[in-house]
């Protein structure tokens, strides 16, 4: 065996490193020009607001399909801060660094990432959920794609069939036109060439941060390139041609607000295609989700940002809700989210996200063991089984949230919150069972920390007080204490968490697989492995194994 005398080398020695190394994008698309980049990525827009706004640390933010661009980029952008510096007499000293992968979402500004390299703005790319940032200013360019708009045209004109002449008929064909924010640039050529084709009730819509809009994100524009007011148009007269694949989020958003739904494909295997998605499936399957969030006596809270304002007022309102519910709560930060990640919290019984208004709606066929809701389906889920009323109405984000918080702390809220304070009786024949109401069957821990029992006292026999016990039934009777630390209580309740752990987890933690008075004193310690990874020693063995 030879002796290792230093370290081994780790590192690439320095006459093997590359100075360049040429970008393979993560597509199979051509490779595209210094002029389509330019484009493409805005990158003089964002040299002149980088400028403008005196930054002098950059952090660009890419999706994963587009990183493979992403040096190329950086030096455009550098190039550009130079020119302009040159031009105005001065020396372009602008840090910039690239964000290779998110903490959370894509589209959420990843405030934490930035922060790291000492960023004072975020230039994100791509599609953007256009959340509000908390600390730090962001550049969106949302990027431009080519798109075929005679094409796109008259795809949308074969599925309305011929534009009617009578004022009658015209009414019937009312449209909107959208986009997913990466082809906004289309939205008014393709509304345009409708009208030129006589379809006279076109909209189309153009991108502002208004999440609680008519059309989320969305503000709409009429022919004469004006906006109109959401309250006076009635979106069920109206189909909506949505150009692109939008998130599913907002496919449940609009499915109650509009007459129909298509969607111009342009993925590869159905581009040019004319989709009608079931959005009433989906909701289907997202009430069943509420009415197995309606049992759960154990939430966990799922923070899917660090980024998005007032995310935390959110968790604060979210965790009041479930205590009022009688149900026990646990604040998780994972990151990005996966079923292995949540399996490791077996005591869970299904999950709220807290993140902007597409990361928190989880796909149904993602894998995860318990449901995984938005807010909003949570709150429907605490509702009673006489006030949960389906209509087809559904949210993702924290804004409705956040304006039923701040109406609480007006006082709006106040009398609805005590008279329901009041309906709450310790008497445990008051309280009306919980049934599951997808297999019938009674559910006793659905309340676990609705303590009946708390603050009745058991009497002495010299009549005086001998002192409250948890869960007593205020029969008199002795209760037997359990062992110090055996149990965590709270308030004198069992925490649902700590009784998990005693009782179903079948891994304890490092220790004797033996009871205590089945080990043996003085247990000697075993010589185990040693050497290096190459050829290890195993005990007193004399030759290596290898």
């Amino acid at each position: 065996m030879v002796e290792l005398k230093a370290a081994p080398v780790l590192s690439t020695p320095a006459e093997n490193t590359f100075d360049h190394v040429e970008p393979v994008s993560i597509d199979n698309s051509p490779r595209r020009t210094d002029e389509e980049l330019r484009t493409v990525y805005e990158v003089a827009r964002t040299a002149q607001e980088i400028r403008e706004g005196q930054r002098k640390c950059v952090a660009l933010q890419f999706p994963d399909l587009m990183l493979g661009d992403s040096p190329r980029v950086v030096q455009l952008i550098r190039a550009e801060l130079a020119t302009t510096a040159t031009a105005n007499g001065s020396t372009a000293d602008e840090k910039v660094y690239i964000l290779a992968d998110t903490s959370y979402s894509a589209c959420c500004v990843d405030e934490v990432a930035a922060e790291h390299a000492d960023a004072d703005v975020v230039v994100h790319y791509g599609r953007s959920c256009l959340s509000p940032t908390s600390r730090l200013p962001v550049i969106y360019v949302f990027t431009q794609h080519e798109l075929d708009v005679d094409g796109v045209v008259q795809s949308f004109a074969k599925e309305l069939g011929s534009p009617q002449a009578d004022e009658a008929a015209e009414n019937t064909q009312k449209l909107v036109i959208m986009a997913d924010v990466t082809y906004q640039a289309h939205v008014a050529p393709v509304a345009e060439g409708l009208r030129a084709l006589g379809y006279k009730n076109v909209l189309a819509t153009t991108v502002v941060h208004r999440p609680l809009g008519s059309i989320p994100n969305r503000a709409i524009i009429g022919a004469d390139a004006v906006e109109i007011d959401d309250a006076s148009i009635d979106l069920h007269e109206y189909a909506v041609f949505h150009i692109a694949q939008p998130p599913t989020s907002l496919l449940l958003a609009l499915a109650a607000r509009v007459k129909t739904f298509f969607i111009y494909s342009t993925s590869e295997d159905t581009a040019g295609e004319l989709l009608a998605p079931r959005t009433i499936s989906l909701l289907g399957r997202r009430y069943a989700k509420v009415l197995t969030m309606a049992t759960a006596g154990v939430i966990g809270i799922l923070v899917n940002t660090l980024s998005v304002k007032n995310y935390l007022k959110a968790v604060d309102t979210i965790r009041k809700r479930i205590a009022d519910a009688g149900k026990k709560s646990y604040l998780i930060v994972v990151g990005k989210l996966n079923p292995v990640k949540l399996a490791n919290f077996a005591e869970i019984e299904g999950w709220v996200v807290v993140g902007c208004w597409e990361s928190s709606l989880v796909e149904d066929d993602a894998g995860f063991y318990q449901p995984v809701v938005t807010p909003f389906e949570l709150e429907m889920a605490l509702m009673s089984d006489d006030e949960r009323i389906w209509g087809h109405k559904w949210w993702g984000g924290l804004e409705a949230l956040t304006s039923a918080r701040e109406k609480e702390a007006n006082g709006e809220a106040a009398e609805k919150s005590a008279d329901k304070a009041a309906e709450i009786s310790d008497d445990e024949d008051s309280e009306v069972p919980q049934f599951d109401l997808r297999t019938g069957r009674l559910v006793t821990t659905s309340r676990p920390m609705r303590n009946r029992g708390v603050n009745k006292t058991v009497t002495n026999g010299n009549g005086g007080a001998a002192g409250a016990l948890p869960n007593a039934t205020g029969s008199g009777s002795l209760a037997i204490r359990s062992k110090a630390g055996e149990l965590a209580t709270i308030n004198g309740i069992v925490s649902p968490g700590a009784e998990f752990l005693r009782s179903q987890r079948t891994w304890q933690g490092l220790g004797t697989e033996f009871d205590d008075e089945d080990v043996v004193a003085g247990t000697g310690v075993e010589e185990g492995r040693s050497g290096i990874a190459r050829g290890y020693i195993v005990g007193e063995e004399a030759q290596p194994r290898t």
